[in-house]
């Protein structure tokens, strides 16, 4: 093959490294849309002039594609809902993609659902008294309850999923219509502001299965019959207001967690495709995975104190002998018993849930997304991936550049929908 030319070979191994198979004919095709003089290979010309003769209208299309790429949950709350464009609410496609997240994570939480009570259970009755780690933890609550009993409080971590995610779509549509205003798009710190609050609202109504999950998680064997017998008997012994136990922190814990999560991810992601992505601007699922774990990590680490003094407010009044305290006395009284890190009681199982629980949530809802037939655009799905393959490829040509000194420099260019299509 002449040199500076790329051949049907080099198109597939390019689909290759994107992690998109395809077959030697639709190769081909896209060789012929390109290819003007009948050699069945595309030297820099041909390639220039496919993409200036063809451009993209619209780039929506790329945009639609990895919109919704990725979905982690780590059993934690999501705080900043997904967005969906106006297309895909008239197509139904936003409900097929909220339900694939919640599918998604319900299969996640289940999963990681003994690290999760591990952790709860050490946020409560870890001590420097007890000095109670991971592993004598778990014997504590097998010798207790079972291996059963490790799942406790699974049931209604999974249940809330459903209300928490409706709540927060229609919380953050109508907060974004309301910042919006005249405006046609908003800013990235609008929208920061307006998933924050959605996160708000939508804690601030299910809040209270918040405190009921924290209170079966930590159940001793027969002490409630279910859901609504621990619900009952919090409302007689300790009246409505229990059910809000550790509201401030949980809100105050939104911001840090939410804030610091999003601009770790974002900044990790951007160095590494400055760095390292040499042959593909797509970063990569490893790469998008690692970006979210340490991400997630990041914003724990900022807002776990918060979360331990909300679950420590939600568990105090049915721990027999514990002080019934405020968030800043709570705060105090723990700094003043274990210092800092009587703060960070319990993060260790929370740390070795990230992985698995991002991992098993990708998986599942990449195959819920085709189970329920969800396209990346409902106008013209192919485009996107002509995007990428098209940034590929032209970095090939640039490489080639620095050994034929004939072809001109200039940058990537976007191609046309009908490149896969044609």
């Amino acid at each position: 093959m002449p040199l500076g030319h790329i051949d049907v070979s080099e198109i597939q191994q390019s689909f290759r490294a994107l992690g998109i198979s395809i077959s030697l004919e639709q190769a081909e095709k896209i060789l012929h849309s390109m290819d003007r003089d009948g050699t069945m290979t595309i030297d820099w010309q041909e390639w220039r002039d496919h993409f200036l003769l063809h451009s993209l209208e619209n780039v929506e299309d790329v945009v639609y594609f990895w919109k919704h790429s990725t979905v982690l949950d780590i059993g934690e709350c999501l705080t900043v809902p997904d967005e969906f464009s106006e297309q895909e609410k008239l197509t139904g496609m936003w409900w097929k993609q909220l339900v694939a997240g919640a599918v998604a994570g319900a299969v996640s939480r289940t999963g990681t659902a003994p690290l999760d009570r591990l952790k709860v259970f050490m946020q409560v009755h870890a001590s420097k008294t007890n000095k109670l780690n991971i592993l004598g933890g778990l014997k504590s609550m097998i010798r207790e309850g079972g291996m059963r009993s490790l799942w406790r409080g699974n049931g209604i971590n999974v249940l809330k999923i459903a209300p928490e995610s409706a709540i927060k779509f229609m919380a953050y549509e109508q907060i974004k219509r309301a910042i919006r205003g005249q405006q046609e798009t908003l800013h990235v710190q609008e929208r920061f502001v307006a998933g924050s609050l959605a996160g708000a609202t939508a804690q601030t109504i299910i809040y209270p299965m918040e405190v009921l999950k924290t209170r079966l998680t930590l159940r001793r064997t027969g002490q409630y019959k279910g859901l609504l017998d621990c619900a009952r008997q919090i409302l007689e012994r300790e009246g409505p207001r229990a059910l809000y136990r550790g509201y401030l922190p949980n809100v105050l814990g939104i911001i840090p967690y939410a804030g610091i999560d999003l601009a770790v991810y974002e900044t990790l992601k951007n160095r590494w495709l400055q760095q390292y992505s040499h042959d593909s601007a797509d970063p990569g699922i490893l790469v998008l995975l690692a970006c979210g774990t340490i991400s997630s990590t990041c914003g724990q680490i900022a807002s776990y104190p918060l979360a331990l003094v909300r679950t420590r407010m939600q568990a105090q009044a049915s721990i027999e002998g514990a002080p019934q305290l405020s968030m800043l006395g709570l705060l105090r009284h723990i700094l003043s018993q274990e210092g800092v890190w009587g703060l960070y009681r319990g993060i260790a199982p929370n740390f070795m849930k990230v992985i698995p629980a991002v991992s098993i949530s990708y998986v599942v809802y990449e195959n819920m997304k085709q189970a329920l037939g969800v396209t990346s655009s409902p106008g013209s799905p192919s485009s996107a991936t002509g995007f990428w393959i098209s940034r590929s490829l032209s970095l090939r040509i640039l490489t080639m550049q620095c050994l034929d000194p004939g072809a001109p420099a200039t940058g990537s260019q976007i191609p046309s929908p009908q490149l896969l299509d044609s």
